[in-house]
């Protein structure tokens, strides 16, 4: 049997759907609280019977800080896909972000090497690398520098990175995959939220560069390493750098709405996030944006996926598809809410 954490997320109910659609026997690690409703769409995106794959699903109630009961959980476990995370900008969140992440993490790599689970896959990120010198392609051994500029979550990463290495070292087989910035749909209050941001009709961007990458590419990307049993590796899954400007175009073309048009500069931004801070220390309320926010917003980072082409022969779905598709699903499901 396959454990797969965080699978009530936008990357985890896509792994969950690739398993289940090859009939794998998946048992899902969730949280009292959470609902499943959002997997049930997500296969629904993608099957004309989401509740017969749903059926191949076993849930799990546990926390990642649970040791006992992630114990109980990975009884009869023989692979384990490690996706769930705590993903946030917001200072309110910093100390669960680095408890969950690096000592959940570590919590399931002891337990997974104590049941002897046979094979592991860990989803990393780009963040918790280095970037690439000399106006080079950031790659896999690129290594974390400590620096003031890293987020929180990018040293909440590169934490957990560090106890799956160590796992490795004490003979836990395991795969590290580090996606960039993960294109999905459904989840369009969240992960997806940029897509209905352009879709309300955001006028702004910044000059700031970044990678992505389809979240279908990325389950299907750790099955095959998985499958093929490549270990003791970590892979960038990212299939294009390009400007937030583009993105938000390419966006805007295929939902029928206007681009954005107006370019933010630096200082506006770092102007933005202290009058946020100042108004959100006297009302207690959450800021619009975060000094992690506006700083990540304006870097220019670019990515190589070499190494996975050339290990897995991998091709990416192109980014304008990705795109596309995703706007594709979002129109449909507002013309569904018009009909009900």
């Amino acid at each position: 049997m396959i454990l797969v954490t965080g699978g009530t997320g936008l990357l985890g109910s896509h792994v969950l759907f690739d398993l289940a659609r090859q009939g794998r026997k998946v048992r899902a690690i969730k949280r009292k609280s959470s609902d499943t409703s959002m997997v049930r769409k997500v296969f629904s995106y993608y099957s004309d019977d989401p509740d017969v794959l749903l059926k191949n699903i076993e849930w799990f109630d546990a926390d990642l800080m649970e040791f006992d009961a992630i114990g109980d959980a990975l009884n009869e476990i023989k692979e384990v896909y490690h996706v769930g995370a705590v993903v946030s900008f917001y200072p309110r969140d910093h100390k669960a972000m680095l408890k969950v992440n690096i000592g959940g993490t570590a919590n399931l790599v002891n337990l997974s090497l104590d049941k002897g689970v046979q094979k592991f896959c860990y989803v990393s990120s780009v963040v918790a690398l280095g970037r690439g010198l000399n106006g080079n392609a950031t790659g896999e051994e690129d290594y974390f520098v400590t620096s003031r500029k890293n987020t929180i979550y990018s040293i909440s990463k590169y934490g957990a990175e560090r106890e799956v290495w160590r796992g490795m070292e004490e003979g836990l087989n395991a795969v590290i995959v580090n996606p960039s910035f993960i294109l999905g749909p459904g989840f369009w209050d969240d992960n997806s939220g940029l897509f209905r941001l352009v879709w309300e009709g955001m006028k702004f961007y910044t000059d700031g560069i970044n990678g992505y990458v389809d979240v279908r590419d990325i389950a299907k990307a750790m099955i095959q390493l998985m499958d093929k049993s490549i270990f003791n590796e970590r892979f960038i899954l990212s299939v294009d750098n390009i400007s937030y400007q583009q993105l938000f175009g390419m966006m805007a073309k295929y939902l029928g709405k206007p681009a954005p048009g107006i370019k933010i500069p630096h200082f506006v931004t770092d102007m933005v996030w202290r009058i946020e801070a100042a108004r959100t220390f006297f009302t207690k309320s959450t800021p619009v944006i975060t000094k992690e926010m506006a700083f990540t917003t304006q870097q220019k980072y670019f990515y190589t996926n070499e190494k996975l082409r050339k290990t897995l022969g991998f091709d990416f779905i192109p980014l304008e598809q990705s795109i596309r598709e995703i706007c594709e699903f979002y129109l449909k499901e507002l013309r569904n809410k018009v009909k009900d």
